[in-house]
């Protein structure tokens, strides 16, 4: 039976949904202006220092020796940085996607710690370590490798700050490979690593490439570790910083539009690596 309506009184039903309406439209309105403003927050500041200083970097970077050093010195660490890293870190993410064995959480939760403390902390803890006062230093030393002010020293604080973002992404990449693929290659009489690099390692390629990508990036932006480890010689962020603080801003601002720019690099490798249609999907 219809409700019966009294001429001038509210419907039962019609104010809830039209209530229902009003607050779910209220709720889209306030996350598209949170969204928004959040979005030119982190924008804005970089495409100022693009926009304003863009020009004057590229210059900067042509004319001043000091700069390129930096730039080419950075160029260089981190490279070394990522090859270390991922020499290391694949086998590593390897073993925590495919093994089971006691600890293994342990592992990953210790690989996560250089992502948490500070990075002058870091700098730090790596001084600690290997310093010219601690034993593993002057061994290192006295076999002519020298960490602290030296190249040696960046490449470390590169590599402790970013590897544990390589680990992750490459773990994440062995996870899309379904194990099965892995199973049915030993069952054709390939020992395990052989099934391992012929159909392991082809499919997660990408994800590898994209793990190394961010790996150097990390590496590329790195500055608590290094200043703390090995300030000269300078990387570009050392550089920059050394700048303000001895010059001033307008100073600073040419160097830090080339650290910009030089991030754009990597953004796009990413983006043209790891396009959404181009990853097989993720076993549940």
């Amino acid at each position: 039976m219809p409700a019966i309506r009294t001429p001038g009184a509210p419907s039962v039903s019609e104010p809830y949904g039209d209530r229902a309406t009003a607050v779910s439209r209220g709720v889209t309105i306030l996350s598209a202006a949170l969204a928004s403003l959040l979005l030119l927050f982190l924008v804005l500041p970089l495409a100022g220092i693009v926009g304003g200083w863009g020009l004057s970097g590229l210059r900067a970077l042509v004319g001043d020796a000091e700069l390129r050093a930096s730039v080419a010195l950075t160029l260089l660490t981190a490279t070394i940085a990522t090859l270390l890293g991922a020499a290391g870190g694949i086998p590593l993410a390897y073993l925590l996607s495919r093994g089971r064995f006691r600890g293994r959480a342990m592992v990953s939760a210790l690989l996560d710690m250089p992502l948490v403390v500070p990075h002058p902390v870091a700098g730090i803890a790596l001084l600690l370590m290997l310093g010219h006062d601690t034993p593993l230093g002057k061994a290192m030393f006295a076999a002519g490798l020298e960490i602290t002010g030296s190249r040696t020293g960046i490449v470390c604080a590169m590599m402790f700050v970013s590897a544990p973002l390589l680990i992750s992404a490459a773990r994440e990449a062995f996870d899309r490979v379904d194990p099965r693929l892995e199973a049915v290659a030993r069952t054709l009489g390939d020992s395990p690593w052989r099934a391992a690099r012929r159909v392991t390692l082809p499919l997660a390629a990408r994800g590898l490439v994209s793990a190394g990508v961010v790996m150097w990036a990390r590496a590329m932006s790195e500055f608590g570790a290094i200043v703390i480890l090995t300030y000269n010689p300078k990387v570009a962020s050392v550089l920059s910083y050394e700048r303000f603080t001895a010059f001033g801003l307008k100073s600073a601002l040419p160097v830090a539009a080339v650290l910009v720019l030089l991030a754009l690099v990597p953004i796009a490798v990413l983006r043209t690596v790891n396009s959404p249609d181009s990853l097989p999907e993720r076993r549940g």
